[in-house]
């Protein structure tokens, strides 16, 4: 069995990601508000401050800072998922690991965790959550894709909204 190993830092700024099981599904952006809502209340019992956050179809990444007396966010995800996943039909397909864990097939059991170490592995970082949905090709413009933290940013004046450009500025693989 693999060791996993997680730097827990109390107080600390994370990079997560975190994937549903069926990559080829997109229960994240068609239940949105249920996500939303599971965010919200985790993060009343258990808080901790979004800094950037991407939702795309079949994953997500975002940037939590935890309260100085705090490392757990493992906890938070494990109910953030628990609490979306008892919302949902129960539609998935199950192996039988999972049948016997009684496990639902929503999410894949591991996330990403990354502990942010300055200030520019947290601006790369929050550039990368982004232009994520640019990245993966969901839209031409990153001010277009409506499940990001990118519009909070601009309206906050930290970003202009065509920060990036789009995909007709990028340079073709023939130039």
């Amino acid at each position: 069995m693999p060791n996993y190993r997680r730097n827990f830092v109390a107080g600390g700024c994370y990079f997560l990601t975190v994937n549903l099981l069926e990559r080829r599904r997109t229960l994240l952006i068609d239940h949105i508000d249920l996500l939303r809502d599971s965010v919200r209340q985790v993060k009343r019992l258990y808080p901790f401050h979004i800094d950037a956050w991407v939702v795309l179809p079949d994953h997500m990444h975002c940037i939590w800072t935890l309260p100085p007396d705090t490392h757990d966010f493992s906890l938070r995800w494990r109910l953030i998922k628990l609490l979306f996943s008892k919302q949902m039909p129960k539609t998935e397909r199950l192996s039988a690991t999972r049948k016997r864990r009684g496990e639902r097939g929503i999410w894949q059991r591991r996330l990403w965790e990354h502990t942010i170490t300055g200030q520019y592995d947290y601006n790369r970082h929050v550039d990368y959550i982004h232009i994520n949905p640019l990245k993966h090709g969901y839209v031409q413009r990153i001010c277009d894709w409506p499940y990001s933290s990118f519009h909070r940013y601009v309206s906050d004046g930290l970003l202009p909204l065509h920060w990036s450009g789009d995909v007709t500025d990028l340079p073709s693989a023939a130039e």
